[in-house]
């Protein structure tokens, strides 16, 4: 089971009968939104999961013509071992726009059940409207805390696209949320996931169709 709950920290929890869409927002400013180069973030401490999501995401944008790279290949080592702070991850924000990437899409575990909330006791009402940097400084605790999830069965996950080309709170582009009932296999969760955010993307007019 705990490697299950790894798996669905990084959002790659889906089996084919357990996914729904729970809900989905986008922007108003970004209806004719088509990034270029996307970096992809599943927050997780468990590599292998990580790597398998990013891997399967990065490879099905590709086949729409849309470049990105697995965060796995962009951050240092340390960026994720170590607890970062807001200003760490700050300088990490400028460093990516330097090497060209205009959008980060990152998936993560927002609560379970009850709708429980991801961070505890605390619910982060605003981060939406606010950089990318702050959503990742909110939710890097799951690198940290061991078997936080353990007593969740439903999972409620989530994923955001941001435009790195504006850096205030109208940098959200889209937000979408899905629950996944006790999945089993981490290959079929994986996929099953990464094919409902391509089929959110396509609908959402931000990639093409393959």
């Amino acid at each position: 089971m705990k490697h299950l709950v790894y798996l669905l920290v990084i959002v790659i929890i889906y089996s084919c009968s357990s996914v729904k869409m729970a809900d989905s927002w986008r922007s108003s400013h970004y209806n004719y939104y088509k990034p270029q180069k996307v970096m992809i973030i599943g927050i997780t401490e468990n590599l292998t999961a990580r790597k398998k999501f990013e891997e399967q995401l990065k490879i099905e944008l590709q086949n729409r013509g849309v470049e990105a790279v697995e965060s796995y290949d962009v951050f240092e080592p340390t960026f994720t071992s170590l607890k970062q702070t807001e200003e760490d991850i700050q300088k990490e924000m400028k460093r990516i726009k330097n090497d060209g990437f205009d959008s980060v899409l990152i998936s993560a575990v927002k609560g379970i059940d009850e709708k429980t909330n991801y961070s505890g006791d605390t619910y982060f009402r605003d981060y939406y409207w606010r950089p990318w940097g702050r959503y990742y400084y909110l939710y890097q605790d799951v690198y940290f805390i061991e078997g936080y999830y353990n007593q969740y069965n439903v999972y409620n996950i989530e994923a955001t696209l941001y435009d790195l080309k504006i850096d205030d709170d109208k940098s959200l582009v889209w937000v979408a949320s899905y629950n996944i009932v006790d999945p089993e296999s981490i290959n079929t969760t994986v996929q099953d996931y990464v094919s409902a955010i391509v089929k959110s993307l396509e609908s959402e007019g931000f990639i093409a169709s393959k």
